[in-house]
């Protein structure tokens, strides 16, 4: 059955990368202490088989120095300090090779599932941690349980290996007493070391159900409800109520700005009443006409406004509006299907222009505005 969160609702969905960002943030991570304990044990018996003779020998020799000391050097204090430093620095000096493979094991062990994190917030004491009824209920949970019968089948295990290794060696064991002292404890230490050897290649198995387990319980645990991803969202990405603001502003912004080069046209087309849209002709510095603003209803009105304060001429072409306002953005070029329309407005409003300075007739005002009938749009934003 999938667990359920405070709300009631199910938690089956896969945790999001955010949250487990958050988890390995505060040092939930997926652990395996039988790894661990594995790498450590194999490693640590390998190396005293590898090293065996080396610490051996060292040892016999810090035993005959120490043991082998004449009478004047007992009564000499300053030389028994010196026995004793040697002995401690070949002590260490014997061990040391056995002692750099158990700290690599009891680097790469925990790391070996999970990887290497440090978080400073998993070592912040936690006073729930010191609640004695919280406690019992650790005690009594599902996951107590489950670790129980982990560490009895543990115990079953090894318990099980060694009776089996007793009887592979047992023959060898009961021939010791026919050996010579010395071949005995050689023999004797070889059984000792490939028997531990086996009984820790056991503890593989143990490693190898319990890591997927714990990848189960970690996955189990950071599973979301739709709720939880809902809030997570929110917090990521924004309120829906923020961004619908933000956006809002955003809008306002740009229709500012957009109407702030209103004054900047040479010529305003209208519906006359739905559409406004505003363009900008230089025939030095452009190729092709650009659109400064546009806007429908209250916006297409402002248009209007702001062109009769600033004496921008207002060209009624309800075809060519809308034309203009469904195929271009503000700021950019007019598509090249409008160039023939738009070129008629923009000749009729510079000969006025000129007209209205005294140079040349009066032109007239442009009826038939060719507009191709693939862009003639209705006021819905569909095509005729």
């Amino acid at each position: 059955m999938a667990e359920e969160d405070d709300s009631g609702q199910e938690k089956s969905e896969e945790a999001s990368a955010r949250k487990i960002e958050k988890a390995r943030e505060e040092g939930q991570i997926p652990r395996s202490r039988d790894l661990t304990t594995t790498a450590v044990l194999l490693l640590a018996v390998i190396g005293i088989y590898i090293f065996a003779d080396f610490m051996a020998n060292k040892l016999i020799g810090i035993t005959r120095a120490n043991f082998v000391i004449s009478r004047e050097t007992i009564f000499d204090t300053n030389a028994m300090i010196g026995h004793l430093v040697a002995a401690i620095y070949d002590g260490l000096f014997s061990i040391a090779p056995l002692m750099a493979i158990l700290l690599i094991a009891s680097i790469v062990g925990p790391i070996a599932l999970g990887g290497f994190i440090f978080s400073s917030k998993a070592m912040e004491p936690k006073l729930s941690r010191m609640d004695p009824i919280a406690g019992i209920k650790r005690m009594f949970s599902m996951h107590s349980l489950i670790e129980l019968g982990k560490a009895l089948a543990k115990v079953l295990l090894l318990l099980w290996a060694t009776i089996l290794i007793l009887q592979f060696y047992a023959q060898d064991m009961f021939r010791l007493s026919d050996e010579t002292v010395a071949n005995a404890i050689i023999h004797s230490l070889e059984i000792s070391i490939f028997a531990t050897i086996a009984l820790s290649v056991t503890t593989i198995l143990i490693a190898a159900i319990d890591v997927p387990i714990q990848i189960y319980q970690y996955n189990k645990k950071l599973k979301m409800s739709r709720q939880d991803q809902k809030d997570e969202a929110k917090d990521t990405d924004g309120k829906p109520e923020v961004k619908g603001r933000i956006r809002q502003l955003q809008r306002e912004m740009a229709q500012r700005r957009m109407m702030g080069n209103v004054p900047q046209a040479d010529v305003v087309i209208t519906n006359p009443e739905h559409f406004s849209v505003a363009l900008r002709y230089d025939p030095e510095k452009m190729d092709v006409p650009i659109m400064l603003a546009k806007g429908g209803d209250h916006v297409a009105m402002k248009i209007r406004e702001i062109a009769n304060a600033h004496k921008i001429e207002i060209i009624q072409s309800p075809v060519l509006a809308r034309a203009i306002f469904y195929t271009t953005d503000v700021d950019e070029e007019i598509p090249s299907g409008l160039y023939l329309a738009v070129a008629q407005v923009l000749a009729y409003v510079f000969q006025l222009r000129n007209f209205r300075k005294g140079k040349g007739d009066k032109p007239m005002y442009p009826r038939n505005i060719n507009v191709p009938r693939d862009m003639r749009y209705d006021a819905k934003g569909k095509l005729e």
